[in-house]
């Protein structure tokens, strides 16, 4: 996974289709999806967003993305399930110019499964990620997974993928990639405090030490 050949795509994460998740909190997959919009907006990867039926029972987008990602663009659909049936979308992703493609959705089954094989099978690497998706059993879920090995479709984390487009803690950005690293991993925030706390009390006896 490169930064400058990533597209990241947001299928389907709406509020409705939230109420059916049980194979990981709402609470988790939105932390997540947010994780990975954040980012993709810091590193400028192109990002798309779209919605199946936004008016309809499976309600609008998590309103957190267009304040966490507002370059994304918004592809609507005409009642297709699966996103890459609609042509203005897979437009949208072939406009990018990127072959490697970070899907996340709900459900993961449908939403992001089937679109996952259609670009596998039209030449994109894609990557599915698991942990910013969410299914409504964890039998959906598993049988998910084995698609995606049988297809070769990667499944991955939001985790595993903020450290692959980050390479480096050498980067510039790499203060503002360790707070999005504690959006998805909130115990992350207390290794970084201690860190600073432990550096903090280091400084402070080495003052004390140049005094005496």
């Amino acid at each position: 996974m490169n930064v400058g050949d990533a597209a990241l795509l947001l299928l389907d994460h709406q509020t409705g289709l939230f109420q059916t998740v049980k194979d990981i909190t709402v609470a988790e997959l939105r932390a997540n999806v947010s994780a990975l919009a954040q980012i993709a907006t810091l590193l400028k990867l192109p990002v798309i967003t779209t919605a199946s039926e936004p008016e309809g029972p499976n309600g609008p987008l998590m309103p957190e993305l267009a304040e966490l990602a507002p370059h994304a663009v918004y592809v609507p659909r005409n009642g297709e399930v699966n996103a890459w049936d609609n042509d203005l979308f897979v437009q949208t992703v072939e406009k990018t110019g990127k072959k490697t493609l970070i899907m996340a959705g709900v459900w993961t089954s449908v939403c992001v499964m089937f679109p996952a094989l259609d670009a596998k099978a039209a030449g994109f690497n894609v990557y599915a990620v698991v942990d910013a998706s969410g299914d409504p059993s964890q039998m959906a879920s598993r049988t998910t997974l084995a698609r995606f090995a049988q297809s070769g479709v990667m499944p991955t984390t939001t985790n595993a993928v903020i450290c692959e487009l980050q390479r480096t803690w050498r980067r510039p950005e790499a203060a503002e990639i360790a707070d999005i690293y504690t959006v998805a991993t909130p115990d992350y925030r207390t290794v970084m405090e201690s860190y600073q706390k432990a550096k903090d009390v280091g400084s402070a006896q080495k003052q004390y030490q140049d005094r005496m």
